[in-house]
């Protein structure tokens, strides 16, 4: 870690803003935690030169809904296909036995890994808000680890917790976090409470709903002006109503999909929420959703998002529709999975592009791994070649999180050693079993 200047040197520079041209061949300056400049052949004066020949250097990733607390739950169901039968296990069985300390180790492992995969920035969807010191644990654990989060609270998901903290604590949380500039944040997963949204708001509180259309529906009173708007981030977005949708577009609220998880569990159809959002000219973001079936990469839902999206919409032409949309194109996919990212954690301002005077959140991927040379089309190697082995060097806010493929100050076998203790524990105070070499749904 370091606190001099740092000169990105000699790399191919994705820089996501329409204003500043890609490079080629070019460097990236960070200063006093910023993007300083972006172009070629720039004097390092006393700047630390970081080599990113064969390398990389573009925006950090933005992962715009995840689950951090099930981390420790690490594949624990990844043939499940029943909404009902996961929310028994991981809820009503493990999750009602979630320690201040399990919500802690969970919550470092999925930063820890979304790092190391080159993600700067998460939407942490927390339903397991089960006391404030669990809050604390989660939003310790985010600070702990050096990304940028922004951190949703919301009531624990069994039956038996108490959510009488809520929403009384976001005055609390508000206060210790949200001050501007603050790197981890914290909004309301609010779910349709709409007595609860007015406390976020006073708050100026971005709010988080998970919302498949055939299990929830919008009322007249989301209609009524100033309850919608782009304080809100809506998940999933399967099977919404068509009437719903051009509320969504009216209102400009923020809408996130999860590509894998979305399929895993049969919420989408051949519409494809991610393509009904952009038909209704809104931005929708990427998000991993959960690590009970899945690892903390964005790499994955990018690939997904972009053969789902194709074959849906081949499948409507083929079907004889008209005026299907376009194929989606790679440029598409890694917008989704940076600025729109960003712009869904109200972050536009900051992160998401290499733009001059935002925050430097930055990553620098090596292409010389025998599946990723040679390199003709940076964006397509990006999306549809890399992985995180080559993701070589992380920054947020100019703070090195990973340097030469290496996590930066995070001791991964305390970590390991914490989070087995942590699974055990939940394990055995459900009495739920697992089998090493079976899948249970």
């Amino acid at each position: 870690m370091t606190d001099r200047d740092i000169l990105f040197k000699a790399g191919t520079v994705i820089t996501m803003d329409p204003a500043l041209p890609n490079l080629a061949v070019g460097d990236v300056l960070v200063r006093d935690g910023r993007i300083a400049a972006v172009g070629a052949a720039l004097p390092a004066g006393d700047a630390e030169v970081i080599n990113a020949a064969g390398c990389i250097v573009m925006p950090g990733l933005v992962d715009a809904h995840h689950h951090a607390w099930l981390g420790v739950m690490r594949r624990l169901m990844p043939d499940v296909d029943d909404l009902f039968a996961y929310i028994d296990v991981v809820a009503e069985r493990l999750g009602a036995h979630v320690r201040p300390q399990d919500m802690f180790t969970s919550t470092m492992l999925t930063a820890a890994a979304s790092l190391d995969a080159g993600i700067t920035t998460i939407v942490d969807a927390c339903h397991s808000a089960r006391s404030p010191e669990h809050t604390d644990a989660a939003l310790d654990a985010l600070d702990a680890s050096g990304i940028r989060a922004l951190h949703m609270v919301g009531p624990a998901m069994d039956k038996g917790a108490s959510s009488a903290h809520l929403p009384g604590d976001l005055a609390r949380l508000a206060a210790r976090w949200n001050a501007s500039g603050s790197r981890v944040k914290v909004g309301l997963f609010g779910q349709l409470k709409l007595d609860w949204w007015e406390v976020a708001r006073g708050l100026d509180m971005r709010i988080l709903t998970e919302f498949i259309g055939d299990l929830a529906q919008l009322g007249p009173e989301f209609a009524k002006p100033g309850v919608l708007g782009p304080h809100n981030l809506f998940n999933h977005c399967t099977r919404v109503p068509a009437a719903t949708w051009r509320l969504f577009a009216d209102a400009g609220v923020n809408i996130t999909v999860n590509p894998r998880s979305d399929a895993l569990f049969g919420f989408d159809d051949e519409t494809f929420a991610y393509q009904v959002a952009v038909d209704h000219g809104l931005t929708p973001a990427l998000g991993i959703d959960l690590d009970t079936a899945f690892g903390s990469d964005l790499f994955g839902e990018m690939h997904a998002l972009f053969h789902q999206q194709r074959a849906a919409m081949r499948y409507r032409r083929f079907r004889g529709e008209a005026d299907v949309p376009a194929p989606i194109g790679v440029e598409e996919v890694l917008r989704a999975a940076t600025v729109n990212g960003a712009r869904a954690a109200g972050l536009e301002d900051r992160v998401g592009m290499l733009t001059p005077g935002k925050a430097a959140d930055l990553i620098m991927v090596r292409t010389q791994g025998a599946a990723v040379f040679p390199v003709t089309n940076a964006i397509a190697t990006i999306v549809q070649a890399v992985e995180r082995a080559d993701v070589d060097t992380v920054a947020v806010g100019g703070r090195l999180r990973k340097r030469g493929g290496r996590l930066v100050d995070v001791d991964l076998a305390r970590l390991a050693a914490d989070a087995a203790a942590s699974r055990d524990f939940l394990l055995s105070a459900s009495g739920h079993r697992v089998d090493l070499f079976k899948s249970a749904a």
